[in-house]
Formats: structure tokens, sequence, C-alpha cells
């Protein structure tokens, strides 16, 4: 077997990513080239740098095991090897002969136990792979090898979901259409789609994609940019599709998949951007540190706000003309479009601050952090009306439930679980621990009655928000990165790690 330094150089990359350390990937990936490798991401199954080192350090531990002859060490487990003994040149070597004395040792004292060797094949793993615990200053893993047990009734069947397959390497996020079944999908092959699942759309779903190329000018012709779609938006009345790039570029498309116009203002990749309410202006945040608000119409920057010292990772519209802003600098910053100061400044996390939101009524903004907490914010106060810690690792997502229903806020974590919190009394309601690995996105149904949840582990899992009872669960064929819901709250659209878009539907 052999590797290039290619290969390493995206496992490490695709490590990264998986661990949520995007903005470390997009460094690495830049400076290794990884948009120029031949690598077809789809084909590198979730987690693969952890297993590849797992299995080559249980072949070294084998190694170790096993006579020039071939024969087995008689009568004693396999020692763990440490990673840097593994490495060295002489350890398996010393390891065989410090094993030789030991026994000899054993025998001359008659302490040998007759006891048979374990087949190999056998030995117990114990670093199963999965990016779910950080232990010794490594990720050491906690995967649940016996795979979950679903209920006959709560399992979603194969002919209620619609997998959607084209894109070429991961999809990072999907969006329906708030006014038809229209769902966008953005993956890391430098494209966008749209997906038509309106009732003549859904059989052979992948002959009715409109593919979003996502291009730049090379020597006066538009050519593929290689960079990953990260981020994309629909407007209030569904005509229009903004997406964000790595490329540096975000683009607006009408939704028959035509470039309406390109947005050139950011230094390097976009991390999130969204349309206002009113539909005349977009949001969005920029690993050059600033944040741009856009003239939809004419594609010119209105204002760009260059508050945060590091990356602004996350934006959200309290109203057609203020936002906040969130950046790995651990500050939150409410802006309004015309102020060259920002309005009120939070500070009080102690990681960077992953996810922003304002709750419907615009009056509390809640925001998640590596520091493993969430904290509700007002801008009555300068400290936090709620510091909720609950969470055992890195919140990644937060949500919050329709106007509709009783307000709640949905949390989503690398420690597997999803939370649901009473905002208003600051207690967790009910902690939803299905997931076997890092949850990446929920998204409430638009009744608020519901809550779907995605997760590394491939599940789909959808909750009842008032008990907490899992109600329909699905397993997909790759780590779920996104899901969100359709406007009429049947349908449920999720992004796979393996390329795939699913659309669940829950109509009986």
């Amino acid at each position: 077997m052999s590797i290039t330094s290619d290969e390493v150089n995206f496992l490490v990359y695709r490590y990264l990513q998986e661990s949520g350390f995007s903005h470390s990937a997009f460094t690495f990936g830049m400076e290794s080239h990884i948009s120029q490798s031949n690598i077809n991401g789809t084909l590198v199954p979730p987690a693969a740098l952890i297993s590849i080192l797992q299995k080559g350090l249980q072949y070294v531990e084998a190694e170790v095991s096993i006579n020039e002859d071939g024969t087995v060490f008689d009568g004693r487990p396999i020692e763990s090897l440490s990673l840097i003994d593994a490495v060295m040149p002489d350890a398996v070597q010393s390891r065989q002969q410090a094993l030789r004395e030991k026994l000899a040792q054993q025998q001359a004292s008659g302490a040998m136990a007759t006891t048979s060797v374990p087949a190999l094949q056998n030995v117990p793993k114990n670093r199963e792979a999965s990016v779910n615990g950080e232990e010794n200053g490594a990720y050491i893993i906690n995967n649940h090898v016996e795979d979950m047990e679903m209920e006959g009734d709560v399992e979603i069947p194969a002919s209620q979901a619609t997998v959607l397959r084209g894109h070429e390497s991961e999809v990072f996020i999907c969006a329906w259409n708030p006014v038809t079944d229209l769902l966008a999908s953005g993956s890391g092959d430098s494209t966008a789609r749209i997906w038509n699942l309106s009732q003549n759309g859904v059989s052979g779903g992948s002959s009715t994609q409109l593919v979003l190329r996502h291009c730049i000018r090379e020597g006066g012709q538009d050519v593929p940019s290689n960079k990953d779609v990260t981020s994309l938006d629909w407007n209030s009345d569904g005509t229009l599709l903004a997406t964000g790039s790595y490329d540096g570029f975000a683009r607006i498309w009408t939704k028959d998949g035509n470039l309406a116009s390109t947005l050139g203002q950011h230094k390097g990749p976009i991390f999130a951007l969204k349309w206002n309410n009113k539909g005349n202006c977009i949001l969005s945040a920029g690993v050059d540190k600033t944040t741009i608000i856009w003239d939809a119409q004419t594609g010119e920057a209105k204002q760009q706000f260059p508050f945060h010292s590091a990356p602004a990772l996350d934006v959200d519209w309290q109203n057609n003309t203020t936002f906040a802003s969130c950046s790995t600098d651990m500050c939150i910053h409410v802006c309004r479009l015309g102020s060259d100061r920002p309005l009120k400044t939070f500070q009080g996390h102690s990681n960077e601050v992953n996810a922003i939101k304002w709750d419907p009524s615009g009056m509390l903004l809640a925001s998640c952090s590596d520091d493993m907490t969430l904290k509700i914010w007002s801008m009555k106060q300068d400290t936090c009306v709620h510091d909720l810690q609950a969470h055992s690792k890195e919140i990644y997502t937060i949500k919050w439930s329709p106007p509709s229903s009783n307000i709640m806020l949905a949390s989503a974590s690398f420690d597997s679980t999803v939370r649901l919190w009473d905002v208003e009394r600051g207690v967790c309601i009910h902690t939803l621990t299905r997931h076997q690995e890092p949850v990446y996105s929920v998204a409430f149904s638009p009744d608020g009655k519901h809550l779907a949840s995605g997760s590394f582990d491939k599940c789909v899992h959808i909750w009842n928000t008032t008990s907490g009872a899992l109600v329909h669960s699905y397993k997909g064929t790759g780590g779920i990165f996104e899901v969100c819901w359709n406007s009429t709250g049947d349908k449920v659209g999720a992004s796979g790690s393996d390329g795939s878009v699913c659309v669940l539907d829950l109509r009986k």
C-alpha cells in the first residue's frame, strides 16, 4: 500500500472539517493546494484519518505479538503501543525482546498461565473512529459500537425517502424555498443545486436538478472556482437565492438557476449570508474579519463593518437595517446600516462564537460557542440575561422555535446531544440523546411542534418538542451537515458528507 502526500493532506483537511475547525481547514486547504488535487471527496468515508491511524497502530501491535516465523506469542494479550512507540524504528524489536524476557521469567517462576491466545481479529478496539471526545490531547473515540436500535414505527421507510444524487463532494448546506417545494443545496464541488420536489418532480429526483456553477474569470473566460459553497439563503418571496463561497464572492441567482449578480468585496471566504425580510439587502460575514451589507438590486456594497479582530462566523438580521455578527474573537457586535460604530458589543464568551440568532420578536439574541455555553442577550443590558451551561462539548448551532409556538431554543452540540430550552426561565426542558456523534444541525417545523436534528452518525431524528419523544428516524448514507423543513412542514431535507441530498416525506 502506498499513500501520496496529497492524500495525507486531504485526510488532515477532512479531519479538520469534520471536527468543526472550518477556519483551520480552510487555511490548511489553501496552503496544501487541496483544490488542485484530483481526490474525489465523496469516496473518502467520514473519520478516515482516525481509522487509518487506528488500523496502522493495530497492525504494529499485531506485529509486536507475532514471531518472525509467523507464529503468535503464547499466552499473552497484545501490548498497547503509543503512537510515538509505533513510529520509532526499534519499537517492535524492543517490545518483542521485552516480551521474551517477561515470558522467560514467568516460565522460570512457574507462573505461566495456560490460557489460549485470543484471535488477533477479536482483540477489542479501544479506539473506534469518530471525532467525539478528547483525551490525552488526541481525539479518542467514543463510538457506540452497537447500532442504534430503532423502533419499527419510528423508522422512516425507504419509500418515503428520496435520495438526490449529483453533487461530487460533501453537501454542507440545504434550504427550502419559502413558497414552493424547491430545495437548494451547496457543496464542496463549487456548485449549488436547485431540486424540484413538487408533486411532479419527486420521481427520478436527479433529473430535476438545476446546477449553479460557481465560476471566476481567468484569462477572459469563466472557469470553476474549485471552492466550497458555504452558505445559501432564499429571499422571503422565494424568487432569488443568494450563495456565499470560499472563493470570496457572494452571488444572487434566480429560482430558474440563472446568475443575476456577483458581489465581490470580501477578501477570502464567506462564512455566512442572509437576506433581510424586505429583500432589498443581503448581509455577509467573512474570514477577512468584516461584515458587509449589499444592495440586492445593484450588487454594490452599501456598507462594510470592520469591527471584529478575527474572522466573522455568523450574522443575523434583527430588522431590515440592524443586525448582529459574531466571530472567533469571542465578541458579538450589533450594527446598523448608516452607523459607523456598533450600537452594542456583547462580551462574555471565552472561546469563538459559532452562531447567533435573534428570537422572532427581535428582543433577545442567542449565541453559542466553543466554550460549551449558550448565552441570551438583551439590548437593554450589557451582561447576558442567561448563561446556559449544560453541554459538555462545543455548541455548533442554535435555532429559535417559530413565533406561532411556545418560544423555545434548540441547541446542537459536539457532545452528541440536542437540548431544548425554556428561555424565559433559563432552564433545559429536554435533552435529546439518541445521536451517537456530533450534531451539526437542528430545525423546527413551521408549527413548532417538531424538531429535526442531523448528526455525523448519518441519522436524521425528528422529535416531539412538547414531550421530547423521538417520533421519526432515518439513517442516510453519509454524515448529516444540515436539516431543514419545507414551508408546509411535511418534508425534511438533509445534506450529507457523501454528496447526497435526502428528502423525507412525512405525509402518512
